[in-house]
């Protein structure tokens, strides 16, 4: 047994390197999430996001009732030991390793490829009462690359681009349940953390519809995905 697969059984002793989550049990998809990477050059990434994002999508598909998630702490020695934390690649061989070692069936990649923000101003800020109208504007854009591969295979069953938009003013944008914690903390009234929290809902419901419902959903991401590509296709001036 090599030096890598002897770390991962250490790592997952609370597994004993069985299929304790393999399918079959009560039908749903085992999953496990790998941290995010980021593309995007966005000024709040900072050490740990990745996996914090990870931790939320886990949470959403989690809090569905429709997938059996594995947790990070069985998952991370293992995927960092694979190195596919940072590149997101997952060969036949290697798929198969981390199939066995964590019982998951699918893992899942999620990559942030944009980000923008910007902030107008809306006017003299003016207040009447302690609550302030006016001031400034921002709105904040995020698109995620979503992979889901075969943990067997190491084939991609399903990728999709998820987009995110959300607008806050003078007086706050609100605050999500239970809020960011660690390097998001920052965001919990911002844009920027509206935008994280919509793309990752919008991930989670588009991975329950197209690997668990099947029942026409798939029409409606469809839909989607071809207005994206028009938008994206529009924006390139093409000769």
């Amino acid at each position: 047994m090599n030096k890598w697969m002897v770390g991962a059984f250490l790592a997952l002793g609370a597994l004993g390197g069985s299929n304790a989550y393999a399918a079959g049990d009560d039908g749903r998809p085992v999953i496990a999430v790998s941290e995010f990477r980021n593309e995007s050059g966005a000024a709040w990434w900072r050490g740990g996001v990745g996996w914090e994002l990870s931790g939320m999508l886990s949470n959403e598909l989690s809090s569905s009732g429709a997938f059996r998630v594995i947790e990070r702490s069985k998952i991370e020695a293992v995927l960092e030991e694979q190195n596919l934390a940072a590149s997101g690649r997952v060969s036949a061989g290697t798929g198969a390793k981390i199939g066995k070692l964590t019982g998951a069936q699918y893992l899942i990649f999620g990559t942030v490829t944009a980000y923008e923000e910007n902030t107008a101003s809306t006017g003299g800020l003016i207040s009447f009462g302690g609550v302030a109208v006016g001031g400034k504007s921002s709105k904040a854009y995020l698109a995620i690359d979503l992979r889901v591969v075969d943990a067997t295979t190491g084939e991609v069953s399903y990728s999709r681009s998820i987009e995110g938009t959300a607008k806050g003013g003078g007086v706050g944008v609100g605050v999500y349940k239970g809020g960011f914690g660690g390097a998001l903390s920052q965001e919990n009234n911002t844009p920027t953390g509206k935008a994280i929290r919509a793309a990752l809902v919008e991930a989670s419901e588009y991975l329950e519809c197209v690997m668990v419902n099947r029942d026409g959903c798939e029409s409606e991401y469809s839909a989607k995905e071809a207005k994206r590509r028009a938008g994206d296709k529009k924006a390139l001036k093409l000769d």
